[in-house]
């Protein structure tokens, strides 16, 4: 079953979750706006090895402490790597007293009303095994809505907690991520079918299950409270989905009791050329910054 001290922590600890869970498909893209340009690795191992040094010092730094960031979500090469020696998710809990959350998802399918469910996950039940086993605490699978369509958005919700389930069922807890376009039209709309549907699901949970939630920022402010105050919801946590790390905090600061875990936002301004003090005090800026918008409200 989930770790009590880590249950607490996501429910009652301030701070926010940082999203280190880049795949091989956006790693890329993360390594190049870290500075690093891919002539200087060749093939997906040593790609890999680049993002692994990238997260390792990240989450060395003296900012990066369970006062401010009180969750992680890995990769899964992450988890099955280590850190001065120790597994990933050890040196996580035991060494910064953050909480490690797996990835699990596969990617995405081709979009169908407006959406896209996630792919198959094959050997998902094995990989929910051996995450357990390994000390982590919950995962993470996304999916994305990019119209206002009811079929679509219940589809992607259908299926996001059917997973849930799955997780849950493995003494895992499950961060449920439907995310919606930022740049769409109807995103308004679109937000009100999610919270819908999603409060439909939360209530066929059974009487001992929760969840988390990891939401697109809303249009309206506080639009997610009936979320965020739902007894089988563990946390709401909300992802930066395309903004800037100052909008992304200016908008999470009006969301009374959601807290960020945000990816590109976090690492903003990190750069390989930096020294270690350059880089450490732009990273601690950062979670300062992401800290606080997280616990305004």
């Amino acid at each position: 079953m989930t770790n009590a001290a880590q249950t607490e922590q996501m429910q009652k600890g301030n701070g926010f979750i940082a999203a280190l869970d880049q795949s091989g498909g956006s790693t890329p893209k993360a390594l190049k706006l870290y500075g690093v340009a891919e002539t200087e690795y060749s093939g997906e191992e040593e790609m890999f090895d680049m993002i692994h040094k990238m997260r390792t010092r990240i989450i060395k730094s003296p900012a990066f402490t369970g006062d401010l960031v009180i969750g992680a979500i890995l990769f899964e090469q992450t988890m099955d790597r280590e850190i001065d020696g120790q597994p990933t998710t050890t040196y996580l809990w035991e060494v910064r007293k953050v909480v490690p959350f797996l990835k699990i998802d596969k990617g995405l399918e081709a979009e169908k009303n407006g959406c896209q469910l996630m792919k198959p996950i094959p050997g998902v039940e094995a990989l929910l095994d051996r995450a357990a086993k390994a000390g982590i605490f919950g995962t993470k699978e996304r999916s994305v809505i990019s119209a206002a369509n009811r079929e679509g958005i219940y589809d992607v919700v259908a299926q996001q907690f059917e997973l849930g389930k799955t997780v849950l069922a493995h003494g895992l807890m499950p961060i449920i991520e439907p995310e919606v376009t930022i740049s769409i039209p109807d995103k308004a709309e679109a937000e009100a079918i999610l919270r819908e549907a999603i409060l439909e699901q939360l209530e066929q949970l059974g009487p001992d299950q929760k969840v988390m939630l990891k939401l697109t920022l809303p249009t309206v402010p506080n639009f997610y409270k009936p979320l965020v105050d739902h007894p089988k919801v563990l946390k709401v946590v909300a992802l930066s989905g395309g903004y800037s790390r100052d909008e992304a905090n200016e908008i999470l600061s009006q969301n009374t009791g959601i807290i960020a875990s945000f990816s590109r936002a976090l690492t903003e301004g990190l750069s390989a050329q930096q020294s270690d003090s350059e880089f450490d005090d732009k990273l601690r800026e950062a979670i300062i910054a992401i800290y606080k918008a997280s616990v305004a409200g």
